[in-house]
């Protein structure tokens, strides 16, 4: 391989890449048990650095809450292992699919087969969680998993790399660097599959690469994710709880709500209620050690911008105070901030906030939520809070999301049974669970024919007999 025109990093990425096509295509795939053993090597990992992991990702954040990376990565990884470990039999079994009639006494299976090569392009925000998930569903299926961590994470991308070429075979598992010219290089590698989480504006740039190749592709993107509180809804408990799920890591959370839409005659009220929720929970101090900083400078001029705009607009914000607050910027930690009075043409309805600033809109009549959701691009998840039944049904059959969480938010995502993935410009294709396996799995159709069947009657010459075995057949299909 001539590689005088590629850099150090590139060069070996590309080495590695194509040492694990050849062995995937060179041997047989891994059974039951070697599978196994790479997931309790991965969960033993986890276990055993796990102070270490967290370090590395609040060095990288400049400050983020422990305990939220101990129940958003850790533990989440620690639930998929488990349950992935024991499902995984069942899984890996050749699936009995039914039989046509005409082709009894024959029989249809399902064989799940590992793909190959799966590489998996991470994000900052969750740098643990969203790296390794893909991954356990990927190992699951018997592939090999080739990583590249995000740029904005250099702590933990290079504890992650350290950790996993003590624990497997660079052939099994690998971490990439993060220089300059990786992440396009690994993007346009002919992966078996390319798993690629991030913002809509480069998950089409990858998507793009990944076509020329013809690589599948699972993309898990952002966008605005609404909130709904219905006329039915609690508005205290609907304010916690959405005051809860913004916060998280600072709302720099791919199904974070994005903006809320309450019935205007409460609208006072709830972000009254909301911004009361904030405080309780994270108070005034900016060196809260349970609030999140924002990962980089720029990101936090991005939402300074936003704001300005808002207010020059019209928008009240509530807050503890301005984000240009030198004790607050400082450690960068984005003041919790109610954004009143939203309207549709702010920047801050234009993009995806990504940080601690919540919207609150106004709505007469729920037809009026409906019509601009479904104006937009398909979000990423949905949530809606209220108790009348006939309105939720509604809002559920005429919208279309990634995902939704009634009554709350977030939590479907954390469903080991159900998929995880958007839909339309918040995503393509599914992992968690089974739908991971399967995902990064080939289901090859296998028709097995007895030796009684009679599909010998159909060949030519045909006779006068034909008549009767074509009245069978339209009969049976």
């Amino acid at each position: 391989m001539d590689h005088s025109l590629k850099s150090p990093p590139v060069t070996a990425l590309d080495d590695t890449f194509h040492a694990m096509i050849e062995a995937s295509r060179g041997t047989s795939p891994p059974d039951l048990a070697a599978r196994q053993d790479s997931l309790r090597r991965l969960r033993g990992m986890l276990a055993d650095n796990e102070r270490r992991l967290e370090q590395a990702i609040s060095a990288d954040f400049g400050h983020r809450c422990a305990f939220e990376t101990t129940i958003a990565e850790t533990l989440f990884l620690q639930t998929e292992l488990k349950h992935t470990l024991k499902m995984l039999p069942r899984w890996m079994a050749p699936r009995r699919i039914a039989t046509s009639l005409q082709f009894f006494p024959a029989r249809n299976r399902l064989i799940p087969q590992p793909l190959g090569v799966v590489g998996i392009i991470a994000p900052w925000n969750y740098p643990l969680q969203l790296t390794l998930a893909p991954a356990i569903g990927a190992i699951a299926a018997g592939n090999r998993v080739l990583i590249k961590p995000s740029e904005l994470t250099p702590h933990f991308s290079a504890l992650l790399r350290e950790l996993i070429a003590a624990a497997f075979d660079p052939i099994e598992l690998s971490v990439t660097g993060i220089e300059d010219g990786v992440a396009q290089a690994f993007a346009a590698l002919p992966f078996d599959h390319l798993v690629f989480t991030g913002s809509t504006r480069v998950g089409r740039i990858v998507a793009e690469a990944a076509g020329r190749n013809l690589t599948p592709v699972t993309l898990e993107l952002g966008g605005k994710s609404p909130t709904i509180v219905d006329v039915s809804a609690d508005i205290d408990e609907a304010a916690e709880r959405i005051a809860y799920a913004k916060l998280l890591n600072a709302g720099q959370t791919c199904i974070a709500p994005d903006y809320v839409f309450v019935p205007e005659a409460r609208r006072d009220a709830f972000a009254g209620r909301l911004h009361g929720h904030m405080l309780r929970m994270f108070g005034t101090n900016p060196a809260n050690g349970d609030y999140t900083s924002i990962i980089s400078d720029r990101h936090y001029q991005r939402l300074e911008g936003l704001l300005r705009d808002a207010i020059a607009r019209g928008a009240k914000p509530l807050s503890v105070t301005s984000p240009e607050d030198p004790a607050w910027k400082k450690l960068r930690k984005f003041p919790p901030t109610v954004v009143v009075g939203a309207t549709a043409e702010m920047a801050i309805m234009q993009e995806e906030i990504f940080g601690p600033l919540l919207p609150v809109l106004t709505y007469r009549d729920a037809h009026e939520v409906i019509r601009f959701i479904n104006a937009h691009d398909r979000p990423l998840a949905l949530y809606w809070f209220g108790k009348d039944e006939t309105a939720r049904e509604n809002v559920l059959a005429r919208t279309l999301s990634g995902g939704v969480t009634i009554n709350d938010c977030l939590l479907h995502f954390a469903q080991m049974n159900q998929p995880m993935g958007g839909v339309g410009a918040s995503g393509i294709g599914h992992y968690h669970g089974e739908w991971g396996f399967d995902s990064f799995s080939k289901l090859k159709p296998v028709f097995y024919r007895s030796p009684f069947n009679r599909m010998k009657d159909l060949y030519p010459p045909y006779g006068a007999s034909i008549a009767w075995i074509e009245k069978l057949l339209r009969f049976l299909s």
